[in-house]
Order: structure tokens, then sequence, then C-alpha cells
């Protein structure tokens, strides 16, 4: 009888260590994923910045620094797949819309998870501002931006008008930068960070 309740106690324990490792590894999996940085490249395949994407309570912060564009509004949003085909950038298909709602941040009926404000360039073609993306998730997930193979970030020529379907009458997609867990690995050279252009040299 004391061999049966020592074993029990034995089991009970080791279950819990490894209930305790399986959060421990999913705890480690959220944080691989976040802080995430993908570069974003034009038509010409030319690296024109970077999108830092972070796990935050309240959605992904998108932290946008990209240059050459023209001076003026430009629509964002989170495409479908991890596909950055130049020159249209068709290959990233149509938004990412996991919750299959209408497109528009204005629209009663929206929004897209991927849909974001529109950014503006400034005189000198720049931008850098931070956009929040509040149903999305870095972590494992139906509104995941990684899951299946990722997704994709991409720039128009217009701004998004917030209500038309499918993409808000936003133009060309005119920059793209493709969201894995791979994203980190490209050594490109950032041209937004002069200082580390230099070092490379």
């Amino acid at each position: 009888m004391e061999y049966f309740m020592e074993r029990r106690i034995y089991m009970r324990v080791l279950i819990g260590f490894l209930i305790a490792f399986v959060f421990i590894l999913a705890g480690c999996s959220g944080e691989e994923r976040s802080p995430l940085k993908t570069s974003i490249y034009n038509p010409d395949n030319d690296k024109i910045g970077t999108a830092t994407l972070t796990e935050q309570p309240e959605g992904v912060e998108v932290q946008l620094k990209v240059e050459g564009l023209e001076p003026g509004m430009h629509a964002v949003h989170i495409h479908e797949f991890p596909k950055c085909e130049a020159p249209d950038f068709k290959s990233a298909g149509n938004h990412f819309n996991p919750l299959s709602k209408d497109h528009g941040l204005m629209n009663p009926k929206g929004a897209h998870v991927g849909d974001m404000p529109n950014v503006e360039a400034d005189q000198s073609g720049m931008v850098d501002t931070k956009l929040m993306l509040p149903e999305a998730k870095l972590k494992e997930g139906q509104k995941s931006l990684l899951r299946d193979e990722g997704t994709s970030i991409v720039l128009h020529s217009g701004q998004d008008d917030g209500m038309t379907q499918p993409a808000g009458d936003s133009g060309d997609r005119i920059a793209c930068g493709r969201i894995t867990l791979k994203a980190d690995e490209d050594e490109t050279s950032d041209p937004t960070e002069p200082d580390k252009k230099q070092e490379s040299n």
C-alpha cells in the first residue's frame, strides 16, 4: 500500500514538472517571435527600410522606417502570404483577414486584422512611425502574423480611404516585406541607418 502511495505522489510530481515545462516552452516560443524585424524592398528589389514587429498586451506594434517614397500619404497593410515578388508584389495575396470581415478602419463591418492607418512620407520620402495592429498576434493562433508560413507588410502608392473594398482604393503596391520567423536573417544593409551603412563599408 505504501509503495502505491509513493508511486502516486511521484507520478503527480512528474506530471506537474511536465506541465510546467510545456508552459516554459510556450513562453520561450512567444519571446523568440518578438521583436521581429523584416526588411522592406521596392519594385527594383532595393532595400528601402524595415518594419519591426513587437508583441504588446494591446496587439502587435509596428515600427515602420522606410525611405525613397513619394512625399504624401500611403496605405500600409498586412497581406496573407509571405511572398514579395517584384515588381507588383501581387504574390503577397489579399489582406490578412482571418476573421472574414470587410476592409476598412472606418467600415462598421470591418476591419481586416491587417488593416492599419495611413502613413505620411515627408518631403525627403522618409516614413518613421509606429502603428498598432490591435487584433494581431505574433504568438501562435488564428490571428498570428506568423501562422502557417507567415504574412507580409505592403505599402501602396496612395492612401487608404478606409471604406472601399477590397483594399481602400489605395493604388499600386510599391514596397513589400516578408514577415516570417527567418525575417531577422536578412543582413542587407539598411539605408535608413546611415551609421550602420558606414560601418559595413
